[in-house]
């Protein structure tokens, strides 16, 4: 089985179109070691044909450009796209469904019945897309069962309910409910591997932490280094932590929680915020990642399970 990162940076890409803060600026300037990175999604393919889209970026387009796998070319008009799953409702992971208005039949979306309803009523992207292609909505369990995704057979699924938050245009923002954000685990029918998958987390509970534990590669939330990144920078009032994401760095991090899992876990980190110093690929910061045997993903970047 195959994950093909697409995107591996937070909302706004890297560098982002109106910021100037040290590591977009150096990047324009070609004077950090860095690359350009679009906004997070992943495809899953269990046979490199027919592929599961995770989230919808706003640079789908230009991701599919750059992944010929999913363009098959089996009919005058085609796509390797055969499904969209949605972590969440944030305008940076579903914006891209717009692109794929083009599509011949009705787009089969899996989502939770929280998200499937923001994307009726607050961003009405459903409503929008009737109009075109239509879509083909697939609600998706979060008490523990598996499923799997319209032909798509050869992947396993499984939600899992994340402490976050829902969209800022959500009326329930100050209120989340567990169907908000999700992680997913992939699964192998075929070898028995897992891989977990969370671009939003803000908290690593015990329970979650032995879900994790229990897979061959984590690919999570890396969007800030510090608390207070966006703060200290003067580009935000709010910490990570009303944003929905759990930092790195300082107690409690994503670093500390990554070294309980085996030693035999691959760990990643993906949707990186601009602003964030492992960006920089000769920075302190990166190599404290290494040291600790945690990866920053990239784009492009192939998975295999």
């Amino acid at each position: 089985m195959r994950i093909r990162v697409l995107g591996s940076s937070a909302g706004g890409g890297f560098p982002q179109w109106n910021c100037n803060c040290p590591n977009c600026d150096g990047l324009r300037r070609r004077k950090l070691m860095a690359h350009a990175r679009t906004q997070s999604s992943i495809a899953v393919s269990a046979n490199e044909v027919d592929w599961l889209l995770v989230n919808a970026s706003p640079d789908i387009l230009g991701q599919i450009r750059d992944t010929p796998e999913l363009q098959p070319a089996r009919a005058m008009r085609d796509s390797g796209i055969a499904a969209v799953l949605l972590m969440d409702a944030q305008i940076d992971h579903v914006t891209g469904l717009l692109m794929l208005r083009e599509r011949a039949g009705a787009l089969p979306l899996l989502a939770t019945p929280e998200v499937l309803s923001e994307l009726d009523s607050g961003f009405p992207i459903t409503r929008l897309l009737s109009h075109y292609c239509g879509v083909a909505p697939h609600p998706v369990p979060t008490d523990g069962r598996t499923f799997t995704a319209p032909g798509l057979e050869g992947i396993e699924l499984q939600a899992v309910p994340l402490a976050s938050k829902p969209p800022p245009y959500s009326p329930f923002r100050g209120n989340p409910r567990p169907g908000d954000n999700i992680g997913l685990v992939l699964r192998n029918p075929a070898t028995g591997a897992r891989v977990f998958y969370a671009p939003g987390l803000g908290e690593v509970t015990p329970e979650l932490l032995a879900i994790m534990a229990t897979c061959a590669v984590v690919l999570v939330d890396g969007t800030f280094w510090t608390g207070d990144e966006m703060q200290r920078l003067g580009l935000s009032p709010k910490a990570a932590a009303d944003m929905g994401h759990l930092p790195q760095s300082g107690p409690g991090g994503m670093i500390e929680h990554l070294a309980r899992l085996p030693a035999t876990t691959r760990k990643l980190l993906i949707h990186v915020n601009n602003t964030n110093p492992i960006l920089i690929e000769d920075s302190p910061e990166r190599d404290e990642l290494t040291r600790r045997r945690i990866e920053v993903a990239r784009d492009g970047m192939d998975i295999r399970f």
